[in-house]
């Protein structure tokens, strides 16, 4: 049993009623106020709280979440959200009025009270508000009417005469119609009832009453107690529990919608004063106390001791052992108990010594039970005992048919209990266990290693070094398992080490006492945190823990031994005995949720968290108070939880006040998981949605406006900063294009004197040689070169057609001064358009050089040029070529001509005013193709640009 007393904060030397909510929150009422237990911490509701009287009698979990609280007489309260509302806060409390202690009757959100003793009221609460149904009982002065029995579903209650006794009545409370029933009581009675059942309580004597109709009883069983009995309480699973005056509870194993008679009831709690009990909702008991607290006893160890009650099974277990004639253990002292058919027969073999027992064999008729320093061979049979060598024992180990090994602190020893002797395997060592592997080889174990050892040569080699094991068995062919001090469980084969089972694992603790093997991939480890079932699964291991929780007796286990479905324990409150099949139905999550009590946010604390639950920046801390009712965990509870939005880390804290600071704005969802006994988990999580909002400075909206003001800031800034270069940059451009046009110009009107220059020389030598003709024919044409000469100097670019004409007039005009020295031949190809746009004259001076510098003075072939419009994919291409003398060896890049140099001066002029790239290419033909004369090459990208207003 668990008690719960001032130590653990139940402040209080009453206890009185248990009930439980629909949270499965625990609620006792003290003589200190009223009392709330979530497993792990005791709140208490008293006078700093608001409680007028805080002899608090009972209380009333209702269906909206309030609890109802009735005190001794009078000042009745209620508790709605974590506070106390007293008659000063709420009138309508003053109008429950009482001379006695009232009965009650809930039904959902709704209280139901009325007096015992001639009730002429029944007080209804619901909500913070009283309202009444009148009575008319009593019609004569006489009647002293005792009430009992209120279900407001039929509207009935049951009256009692105890003035004389008589039929118990129906009385509806609605329609004020009594009716007779058909049993009668006798004065003194006193009747309790739960659902119809009906227990009628007369002395020692009880009856129990089923109720059909409203108004027919039939009398289900009978009881005739053997001492008196002060009160009796029907608890959730309909079973009966009988307070004894002198103490202790008698408490029934059938329920009572059971048609049958009641059995011997089971005495419990013989020492105390019992006020009430509660099952609760797992079955668990509950007793409260006068004096001394609140008792808990877990379901599990309750059945089994209510279902297999053994007398005398109390004592400290320190080994046990099995044959097939019972079950054997021993005690922390010179005594055992054989254990046989429910019942325990104790052996004692020296009265009064506090030797305690190391280890027991049985086999067949033979017990030997080894203490530390006695060891006792007892025949089944005749029932007899023999002292035997006195050894300081560590361990009994079977060996061989008829023959055990002695583990001492003196040796190893062989002992024939067929033929009382002993053979010496390993003296002078202490051997703490051992266990044969082979027909002359045992494994023995020291306080630190463990060894191999030849039962021929009595040589001993060590296997492992470094673990101090206190049991080994084997599991199967070539697989041992070693339970150790503090190293887990070890298995092993004969070749070393295969794998260690320990915390990390899965077991409750490294120190191992005992195993038992179950089969070969399945066996049991006894130690101080209760017992361990592991199961090997190929690569995987399944381990079980059980506890007090689970039906021990406690959890200090010195060992087990298996029969069938059944698990025989020794631990040190008695022989625990409980099923297998029983303890492997454990569920893996407990059926239990996390409550969330309160919500501190914005420095507020929330009790309902049903509404929306907001914070704001500055306040912005967070904290949860949270429950997890999970009472078989026994405060051993811890929690697991995150926020989402915030982290996806999990935390574990077995704090109830789980607090977060400093969180930034956003939505959050705190999930939370509770963790009892075993490291079981509830079945699923709580989820609260909470939000921190954050001042105007901080939304989204106020940092996106400030963001946008900025941007808009910045860009009028960088555009305007940009622009002002621009303007300057532009200013600065408009005086380089003034200038370079200027230039242009200038450039034009070096090109015009130069060309009429020439021609002038021309006209001049034809009159020095006094040829009329063609100085007439040399003057019309020059005449009209002078006219499209003067028109395109005043344009930038002109058109590919008229630059080609403009050439056949030029060439023409050359060809004649110079009586036909040379052909020539302009193309243009199909891939030009013959109106794209090319920089007017560029191409005149190097047609002219071409005439001048190459054509002009052969004397052995006559010349030769061509011009060529051109289009490579990407530019204009214009090729001016002749058969003349050549320019030299190599590319040359520079031109010597007058007219030349002015035309590069163009070129350069056109890139700065009008992004028209030009590259000029000369070669000498000699070189690059083996043959007279120089090419020209001018590729023009891009070959015309609508967007200069130099075009015309």
């Amino acid at each position: 049993m668990i008690n719960y007393n001032e130590e653990d904060g139940l402040n209080s030397s009453y206890t009185y009623s248990l009930r439980q909510d629909a949270s499965g929150f625990l609620w006792i009422g003290s003589d200190n106020g009223l009392f709330r237990f979530d497993g792990k911490e005791f709140r208490q509701f008293g006078s700093k709280n608001g409680l007028k009287n805080i002899e608090v009698l009972s209380s009333f979990p209702l269906s909206n979440g309030e609890i109802f609280i009735a005190p001794f007489l009078n000042d009745f309260a209620y508790l709605k959200n974590g506070k106390v509302i007293n008659p000063d806060m709420n009138g309508e409390l003053n109008k429950i009025q009482f001379t006695y202690n009232p009965d009650y009757y809930v039904d959902g959100s709704y209280l139901y009270s009325h007096s015992t003793y001639n009730p002429s009221t029944i007080y209804i609460y619901n909500d913070g508000k009283v309202s009444r149904i009148p009575l008319a009982i009593k019609t004569k002065p006489g009647d002293n009417f005792y009430a009992f029995g209120l279900n407001m579903t039929d509207h009935m209650i049951y009256l009692f005469n105890q003035r004389d006794g008589g039929n118990i009545i129906a009385y509806d409370v609605m329609s004020k119609k009594k009716t007779l029933c058909n049993i009668r009581a006798d004065k003194g009675t006193v009747m309790g009832r739960k659902g119809n059942i009906f227990v009628f309580k007369n002395k020692r004597s009880f009856e129990v009453y089923r109720l059909y109709n409203k108004t027919q009883f039939k009398k289900i069983k009978t009881y005739r107690a053997q001492e008196n009995i002060d009160k009796y309480i029907i608890d959730n699973n309909y079973r009966l529990w009988l307070f004894p005056e002198e103490g202790g509870t008698l408490y029934f194993k059938e329920s009572l919608l059971e048609e049958k008679e009641f059995s011997r009831p089971v005495k419990m709690m013989e020492n105390y004063t019992i006020s009430d009990v509660l099952r609760d909702k797992d079955n668990n008991i509950w007793f409260s106390t006068r004096n001394n607290g609140l008792f808990f006893i877990a379901d599990r160890f309750f059945k089994s001791y209510i279902h297999l009650p053994i007398s005398n099974n109390t004592s400290h277990i320190t080994v046990i052992g099995k044959n097939d004639n019972g079950i054997y253990l021993g005690y922390n002292e010179a005594k055992c108990g054989v254990y046989h058919n429910g019942k325990v027969t104790d052996l004692v073999f020296e009265k009064n010594i506090k030797i305690e027992h190391k280890a027991i064999f049985a086999g067949g008729n033979t017990v030997i039970f080894g203490l530390t320093r006695r060891l006792f061979q007892y025949d089944i049979k005749s029932k007899e005992t023999y002292s035997l060598n006195n050894f300081v024992l560590k361990n009994i180990v079977p060996y061989t048919p008829g023959a055990i090994l002695l583990c001492t602190s003196e040796g190893l020893f062989t002992y024939n209990y067929r033929m009382r002797k002993y053979t010496d395997v390993l003296s002078k060592e202490r051997i703490y266990t051992a266990l044969p592997y082979a027909r002359d080889s045992l494994f023995a174990g020291s306080f630190k290693d463990l060894y191999k050892v030849s039962t021929i040569t009595r040589k001993k080699k060590l296997f492992l070094d470094g673990y101090y094991f206190t049991d080994l068995k084997k599991l199967g062919e070539n697989l041992y398992a070693g339970a150790t001090n503090l190293n887990g469980i070890i298995l092993f084969d004969k070749n070393g080490i295969i794998r260690k089972i320990n915390e990390s694992t899965g077991l409750p603790t490294s120190q191992i006492k005992k195993i038992e093997v179950e089969n070969n991939n399945v066996f049991w480890a006894s130690t101080n945190y209760g017992l361990s079932r592991i199961e090997l699964r190929g690569s995987d291991i399944q381990i079980n823990n059980f506890t007090q929780t689970d039906g021990l007796p406690s959890n200090t286990v010195a060992g087990c031994v298996l029969s069938g479905d059944t698990v025989f324990v020794g631990t040190s409150k008695g022989l625990g005995i409980l099923s297998v099949k029983s303890l492997m139905e454990q569920k893996k999550f407990i059926n239990k949720k996390v409550i969330i009590n309160s919500v501190v946010i914005g420095g507020k604390e929330i009790f309902d968290i049903r509404q929306a639950l907001t914070g704001q920046t500055p306040d912005n801390d967070i904290t949860f108070n949270v429950s997890f009712p999970d009472f078989t965990s026994q405060g051993k509870i811890s929690y697991r939880y995150k926020i989402e939005g915030l982290s996806n880390v999990w935390q574990t804290s077995s704090s109830q006040k789980i607090s977060f600071y400093s969180l930034p704005p956003g939505n959050y969802t705190f999930t939370i998981f509770g963790i009892g006994y075993n490291g079981k988990r509830s079945y699923a999580p709580t989820k609260l949605h909470f939000e921190i909002r954050p001042k105007f400075w901080q939304t989204w909206w106020f940092k996106t406006m400030v963001i946008s003001l900025g941007a808009a800031a910045l860009f009028m800034a960088i555009a305007l900063y940009f622009q002002k270069k621009r303007n300057k940059k532009l200013e600065t451009l408009y005086y380089e294009k003034k200038i370079a046009e200027l230039e242009l110009q200038a450039i034009k009107a070096q090109i015009n004197p130069h060309f009429i220059y020439n021609c002038l020389n021309s006209i001049q030598f034809l009159l020095y040689k006094k040829d009329y003709r063609e100085t007439e024919n040399y003057l019309e044409i020059f005449a009209q070169m002078i006219r499209k000469t003067l028109h395109y100097s005043e344009k930038t670019f002109m058109p590919i057609n008229e630059e080609s004409e403009y050439l056949s007039l030029y060439l023409d005009m050359e060809k004649l001064r110079l009586k036909d020295l040379f052909d020539y031949k302009i193309t243009i190809s199909d891939k030009v358009n013959h109106n794209w746009m090319v920089p007017s004259l560029l191409i005149q001076p190097f047609v002219e050089n071409a005439i001048k510098h190459g054509v002009a003075g052969l004397k052995d072939r006559k010349g030769k040029i061509e011009v060529s419009f051109d289009h490579d994919g990407t530019s204009l291409c214009v090729i001016i070529e002749d058969n003349g003398v050549g320019i030299g060896s190599g590319r040359q890049k520079k031109a010597d001509s007058f007219g030349v140099k002015l035309s590069q001066k163009r070129i350069e002029t056109f890139r700065q005013l009008f992004e028209t790239h030009i590259l000029l290419e000369i070669y000498d033909l000699s070189e690059k193709e083996q043959r007279p004369g120089t090419q020209i090459k001018l590729y023009i990208k891009p070959y015309e640009n609508q967007n200069t207003s130099m075009h015309h």
